[in-house]
């Protein structure tokens, strides 16, 4: 039975780790001069925990139709998320030897729409993502969701994540995890494997599975 790698996306398959604050809200204060940046992460929280619909999320930034050029969430997921360039071609060689899926916090329709663009669903074999189940890392539950669906032990899986407060779940959950430092220079956390791009990723993961 193949083992498992399950990747967070944005600071990991997306190069930004804190989209919402990094993308989101310049993306939505350039277009809305008065929204403040706490009304736009409350928001947005609700739209990544699917108590709202993408659709919601957009009219409570009230954008103003004379500064709207298209449809204003297809314009921030085209031109402000920006996929890591060796992903694609890693994942696929990775697929040879063990199962692929993503855990992520995210809005349902958002994530839908990237995996879709950039054909990552062609890649992976499912996605957990916040806004589907309703709960986000680094709650318990959206980690014990992910595993139940790999159908193997935690130990059979490794979890990579930009943010030590995100792995430390999937550690307490018997999960091998990897940190990726694409920005940061180190980790909080002792005796985790760190890697600093994708191409350091297939040794890495063969490493802890062969211990």
């Amino acid at each position: 039975m193949k083992k498992w790698i399950i990747f967070d996306a944005m600071g990991v398959i997306f190069k930004v780790g804190d989209d919402t604050n990094d993308l989101l809200v310049p993306f939505v204060q350039e277009r809305n001069k008065i929204i403040t940046q706490e009304e736009i992460n409350k928001v947005y929280m609700d739209a990544s925990l699917g108590k709202i619909t993408s659709g919601e999320f957009w009219k409570k930034m009230n954008i103003p139709e004379s500064e709207k050029e298209k449809d204003p969430c297809i314009e921030y997921l085209d031109s402000c998320l920006t996929l890591d360039e060796n992903f694609i071609e890693v994942a696929k060689e990775l697929k040879d030897n063990y199962n692929l899926a993503i855990l992520s916090n995210d809005v349902g329709e958002w994530s839908a729409y990237l995996r879709k663009k950039y054909k990552i669903d062609e890649i992976v074999e499912f996605s957990v993502i916040s806004g589907d189940v309703k709960c986000r890392k680094p709650n318990v539950e959206i980690y014990q969701i992910a595993i139940k669906q790999t159908g193997v032990e935690a130990r059979d899986c490794v979890f990579i994540d930009d943010r030590d407060k995100n792995l430390v779940p999937a550690i307490e959950q018997g999960m091998h995890s990897i940190k990726f430092l694409r920005d940061e220079e180190s980790t909080t956390l002792e005796n985790i494997s760190v890697i600093n791009n994708f191409l350091e990723l297939k040794e890495k993961v063969n490493d802890i599975f062969s211990e």
